[in-house]
Formats: structure tokens, sequence, C-alpha cells
């Protein structure tokens, strides 16, 4: 493909992204209440446990709304990641052999369920987190919490643990596209660690070192997993090359 297809097909992947998004935040909209009456669960729990006053206040007359539109966006960001999944992969797609091609939907539906995965373990970390952060304040204080921070602290929890969950399927992808090599995947293992521990580190807090290990264990399994898989196909690759020359060799 030339570079004017490559920005037309671009152009047509991420308008469809952009539709299902926006189908997904209707939705969202309508489910937005009862995302949020979850997101009040470690509040609730805030109180039992700590036996102290824990609120979430809108600090302006916009921010119920505001907060509103937010939850609807990135419920529709979960809602419809099949739809923007499948148009990352399908934009990738020509950089890949017939053969290849072949291994598109296996890309798609093993991303899909890593995605959903992380969320579900942000979302699990998530009451831990909340409960371990206001137990710093003193007993006979309020915790009045401002609940855009807090649904920014959710989103950055939930959603971006899912987004690196996936990351392993595309460092796949590359490497079947032939962008890298399982070499450079296993050269750079230390570095890959490092940058995990480091966004485990920023996802959840510092204080929390026990949810950030249980975020960052599986996280450098997939790695590893992904340069398994990786290697295995060049190993293919290679023996396909090898036979090549050999039986065209003069």
């Amino acid at each position: 493909m030339s570079l004017g297809q490559h920005l037309l097909e671009l152009r047509k992947r991420l308008f469809l992204a952009a539709a299902g998004l926006f189908v997904g935040a209707i939705a969202g909209w309508f489910l937005s209440d009862f995302v949020w009456d979850a997101l009040r669960e470690p509040i609730y729990a805030i109180i039992e446990a700590q036996h102290r006053n824990a609120q979430i206040n809108y600090p302006d007359i916009t921010s119920a709304f505001d907060l509103k539109l937010k939850i609807s966006l990135y419920v529709g960001l979960i809602v419809s990641s099949p739809m923007w999944l499948y148009q990352i992969f399908a934009f990738l797609v020509p950089g890949l052999t017939r053969r290849e091609k072949q291994y598109t939907f296996g890309f798609f539906f093993t991303a899909v369920p890593l995605f959903l995965a992380g969320c579900a373990a942000g979302w699990y970390v998530l009451p831990h987190v909340v409960e371990l952060m206001t137990s710093f304040a003193p007993p006979e204080d309020a915790a009045f919490i401002n609940a855009q921070a807090y649904f920014d602290f959710v989103l950055k929890l939930v959603v971006a643990i899912g987004i690196a969950f996936v990351l392993p399927v595309f460092i796949v992808l590359l490497n079947f596209a032939g962008v890298i090599s399982a070499a450079s995947i296993i050269k750079s293992w230390r570095i890959a660690i490092l940058v995990i521990i480091l966004f485990t580190a920023i996802a959840t807090p510092a204080a929390d070192v026990v949810s950030m290990f249980l975020l960052a264990l599986p996280m450098i399994v997939l790695y590893f997993l992904a340069y398994g898989i990786a290697w295995l196909h060049d190993r293919r690759v290679a023996k396909r090359a090898s036979a090549f020359a050999q039986e065209y060799a003069v």
C-alpha cells in the first residue's frame, strides 16, 4: 500500500472506531447511574472499616453533569473495546502475509478478554487502594472526596491497566508483521520489567506495594508469554527460509 492508501485506511479505521465509541457512550449514559453506584461501594467500606464520615462531593454546579458525561464516555470505551481493538488489528493486517492474516482473529479474540481482564484487575484492587489511602487521615477527621478527582483516580487505575494487559498482544502482532524480532524482545526484558513496575507504581499508590505487585506479576508473565510466541514464530520463519534457500540454491 502507498502512503496515501495507508492514510485513507487510517481515516477509515479511526472513523469506525469513533462510531463504535459513540454508540458505546450512548449505552454508557443509561448505565452511568449503575456504574456510579458501584463506584460508591469503596466509600461505604471506609465508613464501616474506619468508622469515619466519608462522602463524595460535587464542588460546583456543573460537576454532576460533567461527571455523568465522563462516566458515559469511559463506559463506552470499555463496552466498545471489541470494535476499536478490531480496527487497530484491521489497520495492521496489510503488513502481514496471507498466512499470517489468519492469525488476526486469534489476536483479536485474545486482546478483548485481556483488556477486560485488566479492567477487572484494576476494579478488584480499587477498594483496597481507596481504603489504604484514606486510612492515613486521623480517625477523628472526615473524608470529603471530590467526585471528579475520585473518578479520575478510578479511570487511571481501571482503564490504564486494561490497556496495559493488551500490549503483549501488540508485541506479538508487530513480531508477525516483521517489525520486531523475538531476540529484540528478550534483549529488552530488564527495561520491560522496569517499565511495568513503574507503570503499576503510578497506577496504584506507592504505599500499596501488594496491589502494585498483584498487577505487575500478570503483566510480566504476559510479556514473557509474548516473547515465547514470537520466538516460535521466528523459528518457524527461519526454517521456512532455510528450506526455500536449499531448494532453490544453485
